[in-house]
């Protein structure tokens, strides 16, 4: 029985994970977003069209990986590690370009970092499949984000979005705080300034939406630790 089994098996099921479709993908993001970072400094166009190709191969990866059936623990660490250090280097690129507030980008780095892991660690210790799996959680809000793709995939791009534009208008010689940038962009009716205005609202929910994913998150951990003490203590 199990050597029919295994001969029945889809033939995408023994190839070695590394070289799944979705995981190649992966390294394809990672040589794009390199390559964005190391024109950053002197090509912004090109900067901006590499890191956002990469962002989009981020939904690409995972559809792959439904279609060839080649889900992989590895693929999601590598698909949630790729995105965390995307970010993380795109924050800290802001703080280039707008010195003064170089707190507040560091900050939202900080955030997003401390709540997709703590997210990751969670998801360990409920033993569940996907950090995604939010149908028990109490929070509308992350039931909302996570259970309805559109909505998740609004306030995904806005973050990013939102970033890349404010990156875009400093290298191009604006001057002043972010929100000063972003007024004066808005304002002026320019491109810029109405693709930011269509992507703030997503952004500052994606933020709402760490906060709140860290909070329940570590309750996770809490209440492990109390079963666990309570197990010990029986």
């Amino acid at each position: 029985m199990e050597d029919s089994a295994v001969e029945d098996s889809p033939k995408q099921s023994n190839w070695p994970i590394y070289l799944y479709i979705p995981n190649l993908i992966g390294y394809a993001r990672i040589i794009a977003n390199g390559a964005a970072f190391g024109v950053a400094f002197t090509n912004k166009e090109l900067f901006a069209i590499l890191y956002f190709a990469s962002f989009v191969c981020d939904e690409l990866d995972g559809r792959f990986a439904r279609m060839f059936n080649q889900k992989s623990t590895f693929g999601a660490v590598l698909d949630m590690v790729t995105d965390r250090v995307s970010t993380a280097a795109l924050l800290v690129l802001l703080t280039h370009f707008y010195k003064s507030h170089y707190g507040l980008f560091l900050g939202l780095l900080a955030l997003d970092i401390s709540s997709h892991w703590l997210q990751m660690y969670s998801t360990f210790l409920s033993s569940k499949a996907s950090h995604k799996d939010m149908g028990d959680s109490k929070s509308t809000l992350l039931r909302l984000y996570y259970q309805h793709r559109f909505f998740m995939g609004y306030c995904a791009i806005g973050a990013e979005v939102a970033y890349i534009l404010l990156y875009m208008l400093a290298a191009e010689g604006n001057i002043g705080s972010p929100y000063e940038v972003t007024c004066r962009s808005i304002g002026n009716g320019t491109v810029y300034g109405i693709l930011l205005a269509i992507a703030l609202p997503g952004c500052a929910i994606k933020q709402l939406v760490n906060l709140v994913q860290m909070k329940t998150a570590a309750d996770v951990c809490v209440n492990y630790d109390y079963a666990r003490h309570n197990s010990k203590a029986q």
